[in-house]
């Protein structure tokens, strides 16, 4: 005869069952979560050694009104690794237009082809067009710039040493206590939001809101901009300049949803000027230097040499 269990041991036994089956299934959560973000780590990664990307920069620098040398030659005024001794000259015009004039004898190419002088286009003030790619050999070629009035060139090189052998990045252990649920506070009027870069220009961006957080019974904000239909926050934190990149590192969200934004900061990731010299970055605006240390995400490029 099967027996029966009081109101009290159906209790008793319900609370047993929740014991022995939550931890595992918490444990197996954790173990899921930070397999995701082992994948999207292993991601960025893979998307970095890709061709023509940050990785490729050898050289740049800003031009000067007039006629600015390159080549590899010391006397240039731009020192690029294994081009010809002296390429040629881009000159800067008072209009901020760009032109390519090779140096005698040497030719580069231009849309597939050999030129010995071509205009310079820019990516555009809001990277509206492609720069025009000068190449100097099948993996190298150059282009230039536009950052508020200032033009200057960048070289990229698809078999440099860094790309080709890229270390990887270093983390902070993976903590899921870092992966915050952010409530949203919209701004009831319009507001901007002041970014300056590493190089000392500054822009105001448009932003609609901030994500408001609470750790270890504190508040905190952080305003984001919007990127390719996403939120895009540029802070930094206590950890900056010591186990951290000191200018400040990204974080990516999903928009608002329901009021809420989600913030993995495990996921939270080095600009690319904490790895190369050759790119201007953004710095963490007063508004988003988090009074809290963050042991989460990227922690320093421990192969910089800059």
């Amino acid at each position: 005869m099967r027996g029966t269990l009081s109101t009290a041991g159906m209790a008793a036994l319900a609370l047993v069952v929740s014991v022995i089956f939550a931890r595992p299934s918490v444990a197996a959560n954790n173990g899921t979560y930070a397999a995701q973000v082992e994948q999207a780590r292993a991601s960025r990664v893979e998307a970095l050694r890709r061709a023509d990307g940050y990785l490729a920069l050898v050289a740049s620098g800003w031009l000067e009104p007039g006629d600015n040398t390159v080549g590899s030659a010391a006397d240039n005024r731009f020192q690029v690794p294994d081009a010809p001794a002296h390429l040629g000259v881009l000159r800067l015009a008072g209009d901020g237009s760009i032109d390519f004039r090779a140096a005698d004898g040497v030719h580069v190419k231009v849309d597939g082809q050999e030129v010995s002088a071509a205009p310079m286009q820019t990516q555009g003030a809001h990277g509206e067009r492609q720069p025009t790619r000068a190449y100097f050999g099948p993996e190298r070629y150059f282009y230039v710039v536009e950052t508020g009035r200032r033009r200057g060139l960048r070289a990229k090189d698809n078999a440099s040493a860094l790309r080709l052998h890229f270390p990887g990045l270093t983390y902070f252990p993976i903590d899921p206590s870092w992966k915050i649920e952010a409530r949203w506070e919209p701004f009831a009027e319009p507001r901007t939001l002041r970014m300056a870069n590493v190089a000392g220009a500054e822009n105001d961006e448009p932003v609609t809101g901030q994500a408001v957080f609470e750790r270890d019974g504190r508040r905190y904000a952080l305003t984001p901009m919007e990127e390719d239909g996403r939120l895009f926050f540029v802070f930094s934190d206590r950890t900056a300049g010591k186990l951290t990149y000191g200018g400040a590192r990204f974080l990516y969200a999903d928009k608002p949803k329901d009021g809420k934004v989600l913030l993995d900061f495990n996921l939270a990731e080095n600009p690319p000027c904490a790895i190369t010299p050759h790119v201007v970055c953004p710095l963490a605006p007063p508004e988003n230097r988090l009074g809290l240390e963050v042991t989460a995400g990227e922690k320093k490029f421990e192969g910089a040499g800059h």
